[in-house]
């Protein structure tokens, strides 16, 4: 089955159900919202094509969520909560390049979803604004659960040991990287490749979109065309917006562009108010083997100052490193999955995982070589072991914020729930008969 075969088949499912004759219809109404069978229907038939459980009867299920979805909506309107328009678009553009890149155009996503682009667009729009008001509203109703080291402490002693949490063994490692030096005729190469280029789609004799499909190292634009899709400028690097957004001319192409992927030219397609699209075309200078020799016995100069006691390592961070990451935190990686300091070995880069596997608290690695995977190329760095935590039951004094989040979440979930049971009294409320047979998580919708 193609990738890209749930997004077909759940529009031509869709189809298919109103084209034998099924009239939509309201089924519930909850204060002055009104849900639809086809909301029902395309809930369950997403869910069944994207292989998501639903837990229970899904004509059950699926109208008691949107229901709830309507209850938050309606007290956000009271509450003046909305959504920031910019993260809005910013989401449904990251949405619809995810469907372009999936089904392979957007020709190709307007057959298949039997829409044009701009419905498609705003019906994503109405979709994303709902989910974040409905995340906001949520937050704002919780926000003031903050339980106190005692309460925690109390909700710790509370739990059954087989309740308690089995942690994962997780690391803290510093980092120490920078790039091997790329030799100036290695660049000047890149520079008259892309000139080439530039020449040849303004001459009339080459495709931009070709060529990128053909030579740019964006592996993932290139499929595109180099097509990067709608974006604000603040998705992009610096360096790369201040020319892109200064485009006017499709039919120009632009100055050479250094950023830290490489170099780069631009070509613009649209302009949307404070959104752009655009292509390009990235070329990254090839690093020899004996620039990465170099780089590593440089490293290694710096590890025997360090293990001597001449420097400490986190001197050695600030004035040797280039990753600007972690340069300014004595190297500290921070995890971006959790925003902490500690790190499960699969959330590593592989090959620093494989360095800190059999390391004591404190050791410093051999130079190695890696993938900066955010860059996609090549650097040597070396690292160390701040601090190892082996598999263990889940404790106060090593794991008393991972408690803690454990109790804000049941805390809110609590409230969430009564809150729920609170408004489902005071808020009008009425189902078609024929919806009404239902085991109901909150069995207070039918007075």
């Amino acid at each position: 089955m193609k990738k890209f075969s749930i997004i077909a088949l759940l529009s031509l499912s869709l189809a298919a159900v109103y084209a034998q004759g099924v009239i939509d219809e309201v089924i519930w109404v909850v204060g002055d919202e009104a849900i639809l069978r086809s909301e029902v229907e395309e809930e369950r038939l997403r869910a069944q094509y994207e292989g998501t459980t639903i837990p229970g009867d899904p004509y059950c299920v699926i109208p008691e969520q949107l229901a709830i979805q309507k209850l938050f909506l309606h007290q956000a309107v009271l509450d003046s909560v909305e959504a920031n328009e910019s993260s809005v678009s910013h989401q449904v553009d990251m949405r619809l390049n995810y469907y372009i890149n999936q089904i392979g155009s957007k020709e190709k996503m307007e057959e298949y979803f039997r829409k044009t682009s701009s419905e498609i667009r705003e019906e994503m729009m109405t979709t994303v604004r709902n989910q974040m008001i409905i995340q906001q509203m949520q937050a704002k109703l919780t926000q003031n659960i903050k339980p106190t080291p005692a309460d925690i402490r109390r909700f710790y002693n509370t739990l059954p040991v087989d309740s308690i949490p089995m942690m994962p063994a997780q690391v803290e490692v510093q980092i120490l990287s920078f790039e091997p030096t790329v030799p100036v005729e290695e660049t000047e190469r890149i520079k008259q490749r892309l000139r080439e280029f530039t020449e040849r789609v303004q001459n009339g004799t080459a495709d931009f979109g070709m060529l990128a499909r053909l030579y740019s190292e964006d592996t993932e634009s290139a499929k595109r065309g180099g097509e990067l899709g709608f974006v604000g400028r603040g998705q992009l690097v610096t360096e790369f917006a201040d020319v892109a957004f200064n485009l006017n001319d499709p039919k120009r192409v632009s100055r050479i562009v250094q950023t830290e992927y490489g170099y780069h030219i631009i070509q613009l397609i649209e302009k949307k108010g404070e959104r752009i699209n655009c292509r390009h075309i990235l070329l990254r200078p090839r690093i020899s083997a004996t620039d990465k020799v170099n780089a590593i016995e440089r490293l290694d100069s710096i590890r025997q100052l360090v293990v001597a006691d001449s420097i400490q390592f986190e001197q050695a961070v600030i004035l040797f490193s280039q990753d600007k990451n972690t340069a300014m935190n004595a190297g500290l990686m921070i995890n971006p999955n959790t925003g902490s300091s500690r790190f499960e070995y699969q959330d590593l880069a592989p090959e620093i995982a494989k360095q800190i596997y059999n390391m004591q608290e404190g050791d410093i690695s051999q130079p190695f070589v890696m993938m900066d995977q955010q860059k996609n190329r090549e650097v040597c760095a070396i690292v160390r072991l701040k601090k190892k935590t082996d598999v263990h039951r889940a404790n106060l004094i090593d794991d008393f914020q991972a408690i803690k989040s454990m109790l804000e979440q049941k805390l809110s979930r609590d409230f969430i729930h009564n809150w729920i049971l609170s408004k489902q009294k005071s808020t009008f409320v009425q189902i078609d008969p024929e919806w009404q047979g239902c085991d109901f998580e909150y069995p207070g919708w039918i007075h």
